[in-house]
């Protein structure tokens, strides 16, 4: 069983200030949004330009934290946050969704295809195959943080992996299960499966590259963020098979995580609007 490294979270240290993996990791998603979508305008078929790539970050951007913030507020811990509403703006102590973000970010792609008279699918059709870099680089900012990790898995697997930042969960685990106090008394941790690393190469690598090949090529309007949903809501779905829920949550009707509930949608809008569009949309 491998042990997580238990990086510091804080990346560089300049006096007073402290730079953190994780916000370095929204930094390089949002940079190879830039470069991946300038690569797209060099390509043609669209009318996007620089300075509107450049715009569109900065409404994205603010999607993508606001979205985050208020989905996990209301997804995750609505209650919670219900008794003390201020503590949802305290956003340095973590808890984003990416169901949210992805709203926020629908919402200011809205917003910005209306300020510059832009088609909105055709916009959602440009951002589609630049998101999954993002989405990629963020989980490995969670594994580096050695947050939402994975459920257990037995220690003679070589993917099994001990959390250290997991110990509060694993005390609670070893008391309702002997395998599990037995494996806890040998490694001192439970054996999970790294969780982070598999939503990085589903969500991120595989899902970037089948949406951007695909984009390649002229489609039917609304056939890649068709794509892009439909592929995020599966790869999210199997996923979750893997990573441990939410501890105030647990497991929901059916035996599904909130992760899964929130993805289900995505797949099966994402199919029909994907068939949708190829017929209504047809590329002469």
């Amino acid at each position: 069983m491998m042990i997580h490294p238990n990086f510091d979270p804080v990346a560089v240290h300049l006096g007073p200030l402290a730079i953190r993996w994780y916000a370095l990791s929204y930094i390089v998603g949002f940079a190879l949004f830039i470069w991946l979508g300038r690569r797209r305008i060099k390509q043609g078929n669209t009318l996007f330009t620089n300075e509107l790539l450049d715009d569109l970050l900065t409404w994205g951007v603010v999607g993508v934290i606001l979205g985050g913030r208020i989905g996990y507020v209301l997804f995750y811990k609505f209650a919670e946050y219900a008794a003390n509403p201020l503590s949802a703006f305290k956003i340095w102590e973590g808890g984003m969704s990416f169901h949210g973000g992805f709203l926020g970010v629908v919402l200011a792609a809205f917003l910005f295809s209306k300020k510059h008279r832009l088609g909105f699918v055709k916009t959602l059709d440009f951002i589609a195959p630049l998101v999954a870099t993002g989405l990629a680089s963020g989980r490995i900012g969670n594994f580096i943080n050695g947050e939402l990790w994975g459920r257990i898995t037995d220690p003679s697997h070589f993917w099994a992996m001990g959390f250290p930042q997991a110990s509060h969960a694993d005390q609670y685990l070893v008391q309702i299960n002997p395998q599990y106090a037995q494996w806890f008394t040998q490694y001192g941790m439970l054996p999970r499966h790294p969780s982070q690393l598999y939503q990085f190469a589903l969500e991120g690598l595989c899902l970037f590259a089948i949406v951007w090949i695909f984009s390649k090529k002229p489609r039917p309007t609304g056939q890649v963020a068709s794509l892009f949903l439909a592929g995020y809501g599966l790869f999210r779905f199997v996923a979750e098979f893997a990573r441990q829920p939410d501890e105030h949550l647990g497991l929901l009707t059916l035996g599904m995580s909130m992760g899964q509930w929130l993805s289900l949608p995505m797949l099966v809008l994402g199919v029909m609007s994907f068939v949708y569009c190829g017929k209504r949309n047809r590329v002469i």
